[in-house]
C-alpha cells in the first residue's frame, strides 16, 4: 500500500513537473480555468479550478479503481483506495516541489509558493485536510471495518 502510494506520487509529481515546470497551477498552461467563489471563503480552497488538475486528478482516481475490473466491489476495499488516492494526491504535491528543481526543500515556504495561500507551520493547510482525510479512511478501511 505505502510503496504503491509512494511510487505513484513520484511518478505523478515527474510528470507534472516535465508539464508545468517552474509554474505551478497551471498557471502557463493552455488550459481552461474558473474561480468557485464560494469556496474563497473556505482556508485552503482558494484559487482558480484548472482542466489540467481536474482532468489528471478524475484520471488517477479513476486509475487507482482498476482492481474493481477483477474484483466484486466492495465498501472496506472502496474506503481503501479512496486513502490510497488522498495520500497520493498530498504526497504528490509535495514530491512537486521537493523534485523540481526550480524549487527543492529550501524553497518550500509560503514566500515562495503564491498559489498555496493558507499555510499551517510549515505547509499548506490543504496537507492537513489531506492527511486527516487520509488518516480517517486508512483506518476506516484498514481497523474499523
Amino acid at each position: 500500500y505505502f510503496i504503491f502510494c509512494f511510487i505513484s506520487a513520484l511518478l505523478l509529481s515527474l510528470f507534472e513537473i516535465q508539464t508545468e515546470g517552474k509554474h505551478g497551477w497551471a498557471k502557463k498552461l493552455p488550459t481552461w480555468k474558473f474561480s468557485l467563489k464560494f469556496l474563497d471563503s473556505f482556508p485552503g480552497f482558494r484559487g482558480p479550478v484548472t482542466g489540467y488538475h481536474v482532468y489528471l486528478f478524475t484520471m488517477v482516481l479513476f486509475l487507482v479503481h482498476i482492481p474493481f475490473l477483477f474484483m466484486k466491489w466492495d465498501l472496506r476495499t472502496e474506503i481503501i483506495i479512496l486513502s490510497a488516492y488522498a495520500l497520493i494526491v498530498m504526497l504528490e504535491d509535495f514530491f512537486w516541489f521537493i523534485f523540481n528543481p526550480h524549487y527543492g526543500i529550501k524553497k518550500f515556504r509560503e514566500k515562495n509558493i503564491p498559489w498555496h495561500e493558507d499555510w499551517v507551520g510549515p505547509m499548506p493547510l490543504q496537507y492537513l485536510y489531506a492527511f486527516v482525510l487520509w488518516i480517517t479512511l486508512f483506518l476506516l478501511g484498514f481497523v474499523i471495518i
